[in-house]
This record gives structure tokens, C-alpha cells and sequence, in this order.
């Protein structure tokens, strides 16, 4: 499969933090609507389309389409911005970042904190806090509020590059599974089941279009799509790595929200061994994925399981995935969805 890289960073650019997923939602649209049967947009927001299989079995890829960010909570006397998280951030990973408010127009900003030439001994010493920081856009509020509002979203500004194998971006979490999903639907012809292939909202704050979407959806047989850890890095002991950048695709067993089917875990298993395809195990002990909702929140819950792709710096605006893992990825997902309802999957 020849990369597309250009697709990828336009996925990875564009704008759409939870509850803000228009942009990103329209992207994903244009690039879709001529490889499915049909497709629909939900109350939340989720994109559910649709691509019919061999069978009357239901089977439900998610892969969520928000970016971790921030929307506006105050503009203070000075035009100076205060904002609330939606997602997880480490704040020290704030400092000297670029940002975009998305207003009336698009206003870039930077996160500003107190210079370190007059801070304090003690605060040299403390832990940054979300708190610490305000956007400063360079405005007075009279003009900053000609554009900007409270309750307007902002998202990170970063672009992304080719780093050898690599590709860095920030939102890599989780635009790159939202890359995968759109190569499949391009690529596979015959799925075995009613492929529902769900590009979902607002994981990054609790899963909450995943879990609307399995309720109405009902799967079957589930797989989410998202990044996961990749802590091959200095200083870290081997059973902490998770996964290691170009060590293949991940298969998870488990994250702190899902005990991943064992049946599924095998049926990926197998598959990629069958198909030559490079894969390493995931166990993540903290964090979760649309996997919880896609497994729990049908009526008879879904033969679930992820395949997840290995991530550095997960939450920064410098997110690093190995192309090679990419593809493994798509390819696996490919191979999983043309024999998922043929598969034996009785209890053992």
C-alpha cells in the first residue's frame, strides 16, 4: 500500500476538539461518501457509515475523530485568555506552545506563564499547573472580542513532518486511526459483515460517541482504533515500554476500561500471523479506548477487541508513529474484517 502521507497530515491538521468535530467531520465525509453504502450523521455527532457485508452480522470499527484541546473560559481586562482542558494534558507541555482559537475567525495564540527571571526560588521548584497558563494573543480585549468568545474552542498548532520512518504531528491520537479507517473503506470490497465503521466524538473527555453509537448500533463482533503508548525511550525498563515504535501493529488485551474478548485477541492473532503481519502485544494499564463502549453499551454487548498503534510522546504536539506500524495496522484490519463472520468464535 503506498503511503498517503498528504491525506494523513491534512487528517492531523485540521481542527476538532471534543464537541468541535465539524471540520474534521467534513473531511472525513469527502473522502468516504464514494466507498460506502451510505452514511448518516448521529445526535452526537458520530459519522455511522455503512459498508454491506456477506452477512446479516453486525461488526463496528471506531475510531474517534477528536483531538485533546481547550475551549475559552474568560478574557480578562488586559485581552489575556483563560481557557478549561477538554482532554488530558501534562501542563508542562504547554509552555512556549502555539494555539488556535477558533472564533469568528481562526486567531493564532500563545500559551504564556510567568517568566522564569522573576520567579521565586519556591516557584521555580513547583510543578506547573493548567492554571499557571493564559493564552496571549497580542490584542486588547476590545479587539480580542471582536473575534474571540467564551465558549469558542481552541486547538494546538502544529504541522506535521517526516521525521526518517516517522511521521510527528501533534493529534496523531487519534487522527491517525481516523487515517486507517478511511484507507480501509477505500480498500476493502467484500467485507463478511455489515461493516459500521464509526468515526466518533468526544473520547478524549469519556468515550461519549462510542457509547451512544454501540447502543444504537448493536454490534456483534467490535474493534476500536486508537494510538497507544510507545514508552521505548531512555530511562525506561523493558516491561515498561508497552510497545515500541516500528515493532508492528498492537494487539491489546487489555486497558484500566476493557478486558479485551479473548476470542477477538486470538482471532487477531491468527490473522496477522496469516497475513505476514508484524505485530506486538498491549497491555495498558492506565487509560482507555472506544473498545469499553463498543463491548458494553449494545444490547447484547460485542466480541470486542483494538488494534492500536504504536505512539511516542502521546498528549504532546510532537506524537510520533513509524509508518510501518501504520500500514500494519490498515492491513491487519483489512485482513480481520473480509473473515470476522466466518470465524468459529464458540467459547473454548
Amino acid at each position: 500500500m503506498t503511503f498517503n502521507t498528504t491525506l494523513l497530515k491534512q487528517v492531523c491538521e485540521i481542527a476538532g476538539a471534543p464537541g468541535f468535530e465539524s471540520r474534521i467531520r467534513n473531511l472525513i465525509i469527502e473522502e468516504i461518501k464514494d466507498h460506502v453504502d451510505s452514511y448518516s450523521i448521529d445526535n452526537m455527532g458520530n459519522i455511522i457509515a455503512i459498508k454491506k457485508g456477506e452477512t446479516d452480522k453486525k461488526v463496528m470499527v471506531a475510531a474517534h475523530m477528536d483531538e485533546i484541546g481547550f475551549i475559552v473560559s474568560h478574557i480578562d481586562d488586559n485581552g489575556f485568555v483563560r481557557f478549561q482542558p477538554l482532554g488530558g494534558f501534562d501542563p508542562k507541555t504547554l509552555t512556549a506552545q502555539r494555539v488556535i482559537i477558533h472564533g469568528k475567525e481562526d486567531i493564532v495564540g500563545v500559551m504564556g506563564s510567568k517568566p522564569i527571571h522573576v520567579m521565586s526560588p519556591e516557584e521555580r521548584q513547583k510543578v506547573a499547573k493548567l492554571e499557571d497558563y493564559f493564552i496571549d494573543l497580542g490584542m486588547s480585549k476590545e479587539e480580542v472580542e471582536k473575534v474571540v468568545a467564551v465558549g469558542d474552542s481552541i486547538t494546538r498548532e502544529r504541522e506535521l513532518i517526516e521525521m526518517g520512518d516517522c511521521v510527528n504531528c501533534k493529534s496523531i491520537d487519534n487522527r491517525v486511526s481516523v487515517f486507517i479507517l478511511i484507507e480501509t473503506l477505500k480498500k476493502i470490497k467484500s467485507p463478511s459483515a455489515d461493516l459500521y465503521a464509526v468515526f466518533s466524538v468526544q473520547e478524549e473527555v469519556g468515550l461519549r460517541g462510542a457509547n451512544v453509537a454501540a447502543h444504537s448500533i448493536n454490534p456483534d463482533f467490535g474493534i476500536a482504533l486508537d494510538t497507544t503508548i510507545a514508552y521505548d525511550l531512555p530511562g525506561a525498563q523493558p516491561h515498561e515500554h508497552v510497545t515500541k515504535l516500528g515493532g508492528g501493529t498492537a494487539i491489546k488485551i487489555l486497558d484500566a476500561m476493557t478486558i479485551c474478548d479473548q476470542r477477538m485477541v486470538r482471532f487477531l492473532r491468527e490473522t496477522a500471523d496469516e497475513k505476514n503481519i508484524k505485530w506486538q502485544n498491549e497491555i495498558l494499564v492506565a487509560g482507555g479506548t472506544d473498545t469499553a463502549g463498543i463491548q458494553q453499551r449494545g444490547k447484547n454487548g460485542a466480541i470486542a477487541g483494538a488494534i492500536s498503534i504504536p505512539t511516542r510522546h502521546l498528549h504532546q504536539v510532537i506524537e510520533m508513529a513509524h509508518k510501518d506500524d501504520i500500514t500494519g495496522s490498515t492491513d491487519l484490519l483489512v485482513a480481520a474484517l473480509e473473515k470476522v463472520a466466518d470465524h468459529d468464535w464458540s467459547w473454548s
